[in-house]
């Protein structure tokens, strides 16, 4: 984000006067929002740290100002787990906040944790079985389902009570994801290369106990429990065309040059 300097012509509008305005301005947000806004000022200094003193201040004063109707609509926190589609032994645990955006879609943002100085990973797109069967075969290629991740417990809503989480996922068991992650986390400290995609599990022994036995532990669950409580859950017929990697063949991104057209 940049300043726009202002029309020349008042007394004292000059640059040098501009930029100890800019600086006094800057302190002046920031020590004000520490006062209002503790909590948020807090966060922002926290994940913030190293940025220059003006940068700071306007991303405080933009969150304590700008309406983010897009992340004020996702109104569900998902923890769970995916893998690379072309390898098993790159496992990732992954935050999802999710909208209900129409009756058989969910659109989801992915973290690799619930926390303000997240790493934004990926997408995921949830569909109904519906949407799912009628999708054409090489489509169908890219998506997963979802009833293994719901009736194993592994995947999760933290915070929720039982009773809530139990209902949303009867629904959820019956959908199918499409993701892809644009930042090899597990590798690379920085978002190198192109968006992957990613697949989810369908039985036990393919996801790393260690894994989930971290994520268990670090956000006070059971995935042992919550597999329990979910047993009434009905397992459904998993529509063809779904986890393709299991046939042995999978699809992966790469770069590719082309020619550009004018």
């Amino acid at each position: 984000m940049a300043f726009t300097r202002g029309t020349q012509g008042g007394r004292g509008s000059g640059p040098g006067v501009a930029a100890s305005i800019g600086i006094g301005a800057a302190a002046g947000v920031t020590a004000a929002a520490g006062l209002l806004l503790g909590r948020k000022a807090a966060t922002v200094g926290r994940i913030g740290k190293g940025h220059p003193l003006k940068h700071r201040a306007l991303d405080l004063a933009a969150g304590s100002i700008q309406r983010k109707y897009p992340l004020e609509a996702m109104s569900t926190y998902l923890n769970g787990f995916h893998m690379y589609a072309d390898d098993m032994g790159r496992q990732v645990e992954a935050t999802h906040l999710c909208i209900h955006l129409q009756h058989d879609l969910h659109q989801c943002v992915i973290f690799d944790r619930n926390a303000p100085d997240a790493r934004l990973i990926g997408i995921e797109y949830i569909i109904s079985e519906e949407r799912f069967r009628a999708l054409p075969e090489d489509e169908k290629r890219l998506w997963h389902s979802h009833h293994y991740e719901v009736t194993s417990g592994i995947l999760t809503a933290p915070g929720i009570p039982d009773l809530a989480e139990h209902a949303y996922f009867e629904d959820l068991v019956t959908t199918y994801g499409k993701t892809f992650h644009t930042w090899q986390y597990d590798r690379d400290d920085f978002p190198y290369g192109i968006p992957r995609l990613m697949m989810g599990f369908t039985e036990d022994g393919q996801a790393s106990d260690d894994m989930i036995r971290a994520r268990d532990d670090r956000l006070g669950l059971s995935t042992a429990r919550k597999r329990e409580h979910r047993a009434d859950i009905p397992v459904p017929d998993v529509a063809p065309g779904a986890n393709a990697w299991e046939s042995g063949r999978t699809v992966q991104t790469r770069l590719e040059e082309t020619d550009f057209r004018r």
